[in-house]
């Protein structure tokens, strides 16, 4: 059970609608099993957030009917493009057709319109055609999930001659298979925090800022970032930390590459990070922290999530014998010329400080929390109030461009373009 998320959802439904929403689930055919079809936590989780269902297989493999089945679950929240709609033969060919700029301008228009589920029904046997994707989903901070059908046929090239509506052939199929037969892996897992609590958690990172930036205490130590100590310099802590996270903030749990890099397979081969895809979690948020280099929020795990957690990570030298667990934070912002991986390797620092018995200087109570100074420009609020946050587990599949943040915001030049990364 994700904890306190999954039971609170329930409070207010009637025991009645809870039975028959636990039915429907089991109703379903084992091949429309899915969290974001069954779980009710997840559901939920999806509504508030924006995602982009990327539906993957071969043709008569049962695209269809899961695209119609997440249309069931989501409604008016949901728009699904079907290639099949813009008479795109799929095929193994040696350019992208032109007749996707008709589907890609449809897709664009829904993202533009913040429409929370859009689903996209293709083969996605092609790689540079995914890369056009992401590219849209990056652009309006959508999250993507990859989906595939689980009807026992799926890879059956003789039982796929007769199902598919393109009359295709079994060889025509078999030269598809190759590229749908291995997973597609992201550049990393983790969880993407669904918009709302994205939103809310950047405002209280922002107020954090504020509050710090203005106190007597901090203006004492501001040496450490402004080395030249000129007193005319007034220190603005939105602006030092200029570089933003896009839209959808996550927790990384581990670095991917696409497939390439070290122990990827491995990770995305475990049963608990299979059946944990497209499932929501509530993430726990125990402090903020702060560094001359970034700015962060750091996660408290549950036995649950830290079943996702690799083994490898928790340590800055080799000799490092830290608690699993201790890199988990959510990037906020990070200086200029540093890039957000920092963020995991300042909180071990803080980690670190704390397992050799310092556990920071009390400065003073803060709006959210008890303020702890570690020297050398190292800060952490301990929250009073730990903050819950509704997550996705999920990958990250762009090439982590520049992207445009819509922060609601008017402070300018802060949530102006970030690195995805």
């Amino acid at each position: 059970q994700n904890r306190g998320f999954s039971r609170k959802s329930h409070t207010f439904l009637p025991k009645i609608f809870r039975k028959m929403s636990a039915q429907s689930s089991k109703d379903r055919p084992e091949n429309l099993q899915f969290p974001f079809l069954d779980d009710d936590a997840t559901i939920s989780t999806v509504k508030e957030s924006k995602t982009v269902f990327i539906i993957r297989g071969l043709p008569g493999s049962g695209k269809s009917t899961l695209a119609r089945a997440i249309q069931d679950q989501y409604k008016d929240a949901c728009k699904v493009i079907s290639a099949d709609n813009y008479k795109i033969i799929p095929a193994i060919r040696s350019s992208i057709p032109e007749d996707y700029s008709k589907l890609d301008e449809d897709l664009d228009n829904y993202c533009k319109r913040d429409i929370s589920v859009v689903v996209v029904d293709d083969t996605h046997h092609e790689r540079e055609r995914l890369d056009q994707l992401f590219d849209i989903a990056d652009k309006y901070q959508y999250e993507v999930l990859f989906v595939e059908p689980k009807t026992p046929w799926k890879m059956d090239c003789l039982q796929l001659k007769d199902k598919n509506q393109w009359k295709l052939s079994v060889e025509d199929l078999k030269k598809m298979k190759p590229s749908l037969e291995k997973d597609f892996l992201p550049v990393y897992y983790g969880w993407f925090l669904s918009k709302k609590s994205s939103e809310h958690l950047r405002k209280t990172g922002q107020a954090f800022l504020d509050e710090l930036g203005n106190l007597k205490a901090f203006k004492k130590e501001s040496k450490y970032f402004l080395p030249d100590e000129d007193p005319k310099i007034k220190l603005d802590l939105t602006g030092h930390f200029a570089k933003r996270p896009p839209g959808v903030l996550h927790c990384t749990t581990k670095f991917t590459d696409f497939g390439k890099a070290l122990g990827a397979d491995e990770y995305a081969q475990q049963e608990v990070v299979k059946a944990s895809y497209g499932k929501a979690f509530t993430l726990t948020i125990s402090a903020l922290f702060l560094t001359t280099k970034t700015v962060g929020a750091r996660l408290e795990l549950s036995e649950q999530e830290l079943l996702l957690w690799p083994g490898d990570v928790d340590k800055i030298l080799p000799i490092d014998n830290l608690p699993k667990g201790s890199r988990a934070h959510i990037t906020l912002g990070c200086a200029n010329g540093i890039e957000p991986v920092q963020t995991g390797i300042d909180l071990l620092e803080f980690v670190k400080l704390e397992k050799a018995g310092n556990k920071g200087d009390e400065v003073e109570e803060l709006g959210g929390g008890k303020l702890l100074y570690f020297g050398n420009g190292m800060w952490m609020l301990l929250l009073s109030k730990k903050i819950e946050v509704k997550a996705v587990f999920s990958g990250y599949y762009g090439k982590g461009k520049l992207v445009p943040t819509q922060g609601s915001s008017k402070r300018g030049s802060a949530f102006n373009p970030c690195i995805i990364i």
